[in-house]
């Protein structure tokens, strides 16, 4: 009987000595924006395999762009509200939620490290919103708000979809200061520009139509950018109003999510998709059209193959969505 229960103890030694990676890892929490049984995209907060699925918003219109504080406690959104885009804010679990903004249309909101400050991208007219905008920074506590990169040199050109560094010392974001819309980095007044992610022709063999640079997000220990990279969407037929499929999928072809550095030395494709994010430990998402399951495809690029991540249920509508912060004691 003793020589049974020194086994056993012996056994329990080697188990709770194997490494990290060979213990169970606890899964990761997200909020996702999809679409719910009547259509509408709400949020919900879920485990990374989809499991423990929590509803916490009931939109008329719809909630989109989910962005979450640093600290893990607050959560920034985008609400159609009439006809109109407002930001809305509210604890992690949808309570509490209140207007930040009530005009215009307010898109892709991101957290400044201080989880005090976010700053988003304000735009007008119809067609691409990156087109026709101006980034702002606002207190949420507060509600004070302003816009950045004010210098007359910087009103040039079109600034949009911006992203705080996790230091909080630069801003990646979308301008046309070389021609074409890329991704560029700057200090966090819009000084000391430059490009971050530069692509080996400005003009697409088939179709030939200009490459573009979008949503650009920073890895958490900022040190890379991932960023959408292809043919604009503003040149497919819901936009035209010429219908062209064939084109159509020619453009959609195009579509890939790239990661470079932050000082612009390196640069490699992730692989096709678009609405990039970082998970808490540096790993690459992306997004994509999957006919066969009607609704996006989410991959997760890993220490080996990527693999797809079962957020959103068939047939529904996305959002985009946001890692909740680990918390450390």
């Amino acid at each position: 009987m003793m020589r049974a229960l020194r086994i056993l103890f012996s056994s329990l030694l080697i188990l709770t000595a194997l490494p990290s990676s060979a213990q169970e890892v606890p899964l990761r929490e997200l909020i996702v924006s999809h679409s719910d049984e009547k259509g509408v995209l709400q949020l919900f907060r879920m485990k990374e395999d989809g499991s423990d699925r929590e509803q916490l918003t009931k939109s008329e219109r719809g909630c989109r762009m989910p962005a979450i504080s640093p600290d893990g406690n607050k959560l920034v959104y985008v609400e159609q509200i009439d006809h109109g885009l407002a930001l809305r804010i509210s604890d992690l679990d949808g309570r509490n939620a209140k207007s930040l903004t009530k005009l215009g249309r307010n898109l892709i909101p991101s957290w400044v490290p201080d989880s005090k400050h976010i700053v988003w991208m304000i735009t007008e007219g119809g067609g691409d919103p990156a087109m026709n905008s101006k980034i702002h920074l606002m207190n949420t506590e507060t509600g004070e708000s302003r816009r950045l990169f004010t210098d007359p040199e910087q009103l040039k050109f079109i600034n949009s979809m911006p992203v705080v560094s996790p230091r909080g010392n630069r801003i990646a974001f979308v301008s046309n200061r070389s021609g074409h819309m890329r991704i560029w980095v700057s200090d966090f007044d819009g000084s000391e520009a430059r490009l971050a992610s530069i692509p080996d022709k400005d003009i697409h063999e088939d179709p030939k139509l200009p490459i573009e640079q979008k949503v650009p997000t920073w890895s958490p220990d900022g040190k890379w950018i991932a960023h959408w990279q292809g043919v604009g969407m503003i040149h497919m037929s819901k936009f035209t109003g010429v219908e062209n499929r064939e084109r159509d999928q020619k453009i959609s072809a195009t579509f890939q999510v790239w990661v470079t550095s932050a000082d612009g030395k390196s640069r490699r494709v992730s692989g096709r998709g678009d609405d990039p994010t970082w998970s808490p430990d540096g790993f690459v998402t992306r997004a994509y059209p999957d006919q066969k399951r009607g609704g996006p495809k989410i991959m997760i690029e890993t220490n080996t193959e990527p693999k797809e991540l079962p957020l959103v249920p068939p047939r529904r509508q996305f959002g985009r969505f946001a890692w909740i912060p680990e918390k450390t004691n």
